[in-house]
């Protein structure tokens, strides 16, 4: 059975304990020379509209991605400490992943709103980022909207894994934005009530299956094979 299998990072494997928008909030400030007066709103965004959103909002122009991309590398880099002392992976999230990287035909890896450098940061904080194949990920900055991310993984997963284009894809996060971006782009999802958003919100969301975490090795296998809504 070939599967790809796209985990969000924030919340969904990680608690940041409130780095992330500490890292925003450093990067605007190195941008801009003022400190923000109003914190990064995230919640399953893209790192491009994140920052622009924040610009728009202080009322300053945004400067060119490259600079900011820059600057939020920078900023992920110097908290490294700091998600370590402060942050943590989620209940069951290890056994997870060492579960769905050992299964043959699977390429699990991640579609996430962060920048690559940072994904990279936040899971190596914790030692996840070799279970997951980073390779054919998808970042914050490859698209503006969450849905375009899937296409950017199967293309990835097509060149560098060899996968088929029709190949199955599951998509695992905490956020309505992580169903929508399932849900338009005809793959399955498994929303996990891991951050802010609760069971009722997501399964209005359109989310077929709700978990309260990842703990539940065995279940979480057999629902990534048999996921309602997958083709």
């Amino acid at each position: 059975m070939q599967l790809i299998v796209l985990w969000d990072i924030d919340h969904t494997l990680i608690e940041n304990a409130g780095v992330s928008k500490e890292i925003y909030a450093a990067a605007f400030t190195t941008l801009s020379g003022i400190p923000p007066t109003v914190g990064a709103s995230t919640e399953g965004r893209t790192d491009r509209l994140i920052m622009r959103d924040m610009f728009h909002r202080h009322g300053l122009p945004e400067p060119d991605w490259s600079i900011v991309e820059a600057a939020l590398t920078r900023s992920g880099e110097e908290r490294l400490g700091e998600l370590r002392q402060r942050g943590t992976a989620l209940p069951g999230v290890l056994d997870a992943l060492e579960a769905a990287s050992s299964r043959a035909g699977w390429v699990s890896s991640v579609l996430t709103g962060n920048i690559a450098a940072n994904a990279r940061v936040k899971l190596s904080a914790f030692g996840l980022d070799p279970l997951l194949d980073l390779v054919v990920g998808a970042y914050g900055a490859d698209a503006e909207q969450r849905p375009d991310l899937v296409a950017v993984a199967r293309r990835r997963a097509q060149r560098y894994r060899g996968l088929p284009g029709d190949v199955p894809v599951v998509l695992v996060g905490d956020t309505p934005r992580d169903v929508e971006a399932a849900l338009t782009t005809g793959s399955g999802i498994i929303a996990v009530a891991s951050g802010i958003h609760s069971r009722t919100e997501l399964e209005a969301a359109g989310a077929p299956v709700v978990l309260p975490d990842l703990s539940d090795t065995a279940g979480l296998l057999e629902l990534l094979e048999n996921v309602p809504g997958r083709p």
